[in-house]
């Protein structure tokens, strides 16, 4: 995710970063030279290519798809906001849990299981990452040992397995007499919220935007700003292929970026930084937990964030 201080006027059309020129520069080029290539043989054989006069059907079919263009990445942002919202509840979660624990101190063995606890939730909100981003580094592998460990490795749904050995020893804390009943369902509750946010986060992973909206907005797009040029390349002359490239950016930019929304949890510049949120609630339960010397909180490097 791009963190970044409000640019000044001179460097807001300098700043490549979250641009998507990277992503929409053949695009753009393309349609430059075709517009150029447009302008020049209408200069030299006005009859040989059908021009318009008249800018009205180029207004008319710009707004619809800048109508469609809007439903699409609002839909798109929906999809990351939601994320968004569900990572800030398992990092909440993970600081409630910390409180509600503190049932279980008192004795040795009520002390060790809310340690046990405790870094369980830590991992499997690490095991998201990797469950979520596959190519990211799985940090849970390192934070789990014995029988759980071979478990998370056959496991298909790592995390969900992580999930249920917090249940088993809570559900044996309370056999033993070490919380009540009461204290177990409130404990249970929050652990079940923690379930909800995982299969919110896998719903947004495994349901996409659907095909049809992207493929009828792609083709409009293209549509769009190759005829462009055949409307004002009368009106224009050669500041035509500038205009054309100008729109170009507008719609092929939002589209792209809409692309990289979809997807929450992605790489790309304007994804989620899911390992430092993970990070984050990582370092909320090793404080509580009284270790010491714990490195600082994750930092944007050249304004990114992971």
């Amino acid at each position: 995710m791009i963190v970044h201080p409000r640019p000044t006027l001179l460097k807001l059309f300098f700043i490549r970063r979250g641009t998507m020129i990277r992503k929409i520069w053949p695009q753009l080029l393309a349609v430059a030279l075709m517009s150029a290539a447009i302008v020049y043989i209408h200069h030299i054989k006005p009859d040989y290519l059908p021009f318009y006069n008249s800018s009205g059907p180029f207004t008319l079919l710009g707004i619809a798809l800048s109508i469609f263009l809007s439903f699409r990445n609002n839909a798109c942002y929906d999809r990351w906001w939601e994320a968004r919202k569900q990572w800030g509840d398992m990092i909440h979660v993970s600081r409630v849990i910390i409180r509600q624990t503190m049932v279980l101190s008192g004795t040795e063995e009520g002390e060790r299981i809310r340690e046990r606890v405790l870094r369980l939730v830590m991992t499997h909100i690490q095991a998201m990452v990797p469950h979520l981003r596959p190519s990211a580094e799985n940090k849970a592998l390192s934070m789990l040992s014995g029988a759980l460990l071979e478990r998370y490795k056959v496991s298909r749904n790592p995390p969900a397995a992580i999930l249920e050995e917090v249940s088993s020893e809570l559900a044996g804390a309370m056999r033993k007499g070490l919380i009540s009943d009461i204290s177990f369902q409130m404990i249970d509750n929050t652990i079940t919220h923690l379930a909800h946010t995982q299969v919110a986060c896998e719903r947004i992973l495994l349901t996409p935007v659907p095909f049809g909206y992207s493929l009828l907005l792609h083709r409009t797009a293209y549509i769009f700003c190759f005829l462009l040029p055949f409307g004002f390349a009368d009106l224009l002359s050669w500041s035509t292929p500038i205009a054309a490239a100008l729109v170009a950016y507008t719609f092929f930019g939002l589209d792209a970026l809409g692309d990289e929304l979809e997807d929450p949890f992605g790489t790309e510049e304007n994804d989620l930084p899911l390992a430092a949120m993970a990070e984050i609630a990582g370092l909320s339960i090793r404080e509580a937990l009284g270790e010491k010397d714990l490195p600082p909180l994750p930092q944007p490097n050249d304004f990114l964030l992971l």
